[in-house]
């Protein structure tokens, strides 16, 4: 009963769309020595059940690098996946499909299979490098095991799209044709190890954000929801847009 508390509390963070006030500045990571001055594009796409409001903290970092950051929102509760990936295809054919710069991506969660989703039927002419944040590229066991909850419920369908069979949203999505770079979030906990086994985020474990032909991959402890706010991520979200590569000591 504990273990099942524990674990409906991380959904309910999870769904949560309230931002969470930092006293952090936007301005504090510039990686040195790794800075651009293009102004190439990023397109930055929140997970389930947020806004663009949830990736402020983020969306300020890349943008202080240099990027022009482009966030493309969505509404993702009782929705199909088909209508949130219809939405924001036509929000990034509007806003990048036809420029003449490098255009990037960057995704948290749910946000990187519409990215994959996205990329798989649009070939960008200036595509550059993808970045996938605690994205559950082979679904998560979270789903399998709380299909019936009254919370995946009310979640709707492309919630109930995110579980390891093989009719899920994951497994509909061809291997990537470019560079992407993953991050997979941890810590360590064994108080839902019964209901998401192995090392996780609380809601992702690790070994299902590992895509086939993904270029590099890195783990960063950090539970799901806080990888928007990481320090650490940041650092690594614009390594790899910078290097194609992450950062390592």
């Amino acid at each position: 009963m504990a273990k099942t508390k524990i674990l409906l509390l991380s959904v309910t963070a999870f769904l949560s769309a309230a931002m969470l006030s930092f006293a952090l500045a936007a301005n504090d990571w510039r990686s040195k020595g790794e800075e651009t001055t293009n102004q190439d594009i990023v397109v930055l796409l929140h997970g389930l059940g947020r806004s663009n409001t949830a990736m402020w903290l983020l969306a300020a970092r890349i943008g202080n690098a240099g990027y022009q950051v482009e966030q493309v929102g969505y509404s993702s509760l009782n929705k199909a996946p088909e209508e949130i990936i219809g939405n924001i295809s036509q929000q990034i054919d509007a806003c990048c499909a036809e420029q003449d710069r490098t255009v990037h991506f960057v995704g948290h969660s749910l946000g990187g299979l519409l990215i994959r989703a996205y990329l798989q039927e649009n070939k960008l002419e200036y595509l550059g490098r993808v970045v996938l944040v605690g994205t559950p590229n082979q679904g998560t066991e979270i789903v399998d095991n709380m299909r019936d909850n009254c919370l995946m419920q009310l979640l709707g369908p492309t919630a109930n799209a995110l579980g390891t069979d093989d009719t899920s949203l994951p497994k509909q999505l061809e291997p990537p044709y470019y560079p992407v770079g993953v991050i997979a979030g941890y810590y360590d906990s064994d108080s839902n190890d019964d209901l998401l086994p192995g090392r996780d985020d609380g809601l992702v474990p690790v070994e299902s954000t590992k895509l086939e032909g993904m270029t590099d991959f890195i783990e960063i402890e950090s539970g799901h929801s806080m990888m928007r706010y990481s320090k650490d991520v940041a650092k690594q979200v614009i390594a790899f847009l910078n290097n194609g590569k992450f950062h390592r000591e």
